[in-house]
């Protein structure tokens, strides 16, 4: 029988045929009867499946080793997933609960460092949060240097712990000013190990294609689903359930706030707040597939320190296709609906933003 035996899918050629049907089959999220089916939002599906296609082979055959793993970005402004935040840096490694490893570089002057265990991935079952370290509970050097160690016994200094499950290592660094912060340069490696890979065997490429086409579906459906969800609630912004992010490698420390939005030409998305104390918050706009929208060339992002405040603390966000000249728009970038998210970080408290759509005339005015 085809593919019976490790590896063997590879040699007769039939993992790659899963490969291929498997993401056919995740064609059909973009044909879903509640996706929208106006041409932006179909060619932005395709082009979503093909980014997932990229990161899965990126992580799970180029740098999916255990024995020697590789922090690298797998999200980024060309590959996108599950509201993507603008202001964040992220790096993954592959991990194994049954070794240990240690995390050494420089904490940088970047806002917010935090370091994850999870297990599991997005489509290959559980991703629950296995550890957790944030920068600020860190033993940091004079020089800034920083020593982390990843086991799931204690150690001494800096420890995030993992669990016998743990498969990733999830790396966020969220900065204010891009401009005037220097990012965390860090490294890992596996205690006792020597840094070399282990040896490509058709059993480790078969296990790879097959995590790949699993993230690319699961991926796919599971943010599909959200976004059907979110349309319950246009242009409000009710708190997200936490246990549903933590489930998807969401931060503990954020407080979501995700939806979805919807505008005609003439109108306009105001979103206001009293921010509490907190270490950041942002609000962000999406595309229907939860993908920020291209943060490069466009507005779509914005920041506690980006926002001009009202004179009594609080802040008014205006979205809309065109810019009413007035603090803090966030532009639409050709869309005409799609997710959004509001993120309190480490905050005291976790206020609802109130939202109004109104004629953009009257915010003109």
């Amino acid at each position: 029988m085809a593919g019976e035996g490790p590896g063997q899918g590879v040699l007769d050629g039939s993992a790659w045929e899963r490969f291929c049907d498997t993401l056919k089959m995740a064609g059909a999220v973009v044909l879903r009867e509640s996706v929208p089916s106006d041409p932006l939002t179909r060619t932005e599906g395709y082009r979503y499946l093909s980014r997932l296609a990229r990161a899965g082979l990126e992580a799970f055959v180029e740098r999916a080793d255990p024995l020697a793993p590789v922090l690298f970005r797998p999200v980024h402004e060309t590959v996108k997933m599950g509201a993507d935040n603008p202001d964040n840096r992220y790096e993954w490694a592959a991990i194994s609960g049954a070794h240990e490893y240690r995390i050494t570089g420089t904490r940088g002057t970047v806002h917010y460092l935090g370091l994850g265990t999870y297990g599991g991935t997005y489509g290959g079952g559980k991703t629950g949060e296995t550890g957790y370290v944030e920068a600020r509970d860190l033993q940091i050097g004079k020089d800034g240097t920083v020593e982390i160690w990843v086991s799931r016994e204690r150690r001494p200094g800096n420890w995030l712990p993992m669990k016998e499950d743990t498969g990733q290592l999830i790396v966020r660094q969220t900065f204010l000013d891009r401009a005037a912060e220097r990012a965390a340069e860090l490294s890992i490696e596996r205690v006792g190990g020597d840094g070399s890979p282990s040896p490509l065997t058709p059993a480790r490429l078969e296990e790879g294609l097959t995590k790949a086409a699993q993230l690319v579906v699961g991926c796919a459906a599971l943010f599909a689903n959200w976004a059907e969800e979110f349309q319950a609630h246009v242009n409000q912004l009710p708190q997200f359930d936490p246990v549903k992010s933590s489930a998807a490698g969401g931060d503990p420390n954020i407080a979501y706030y995700h939806s979805y939005w919807r505008l005609a030409a003439d109108e306009a998305l105001v979103i206001e707040a009293t921010p509490p104390v907190c270490e950041s918050w942002n609000f962000q706009l999406n595309n229907h597939w939860m993908e920020s929208l291209d943060y490069r060339y466009f507005t779509i992002a914005i920041n506690k320190h980006q926002a001009v405040s009202q004179p009594d603390g609080s802040v008014r966000i205006v979205v809309a296709h065109e810019d009413p000249g007035v603090p803090n728009w966030i532009e639409t970038a050709g869309h005409e609906f799609g997710t959004m998210c509001f993120r309190w970080i480490k905050a005291s408290e976790h206020p609802r933003p109130r939202t109004r759509v109104v004629k953009l005339a009257e915010v003109r005015r």
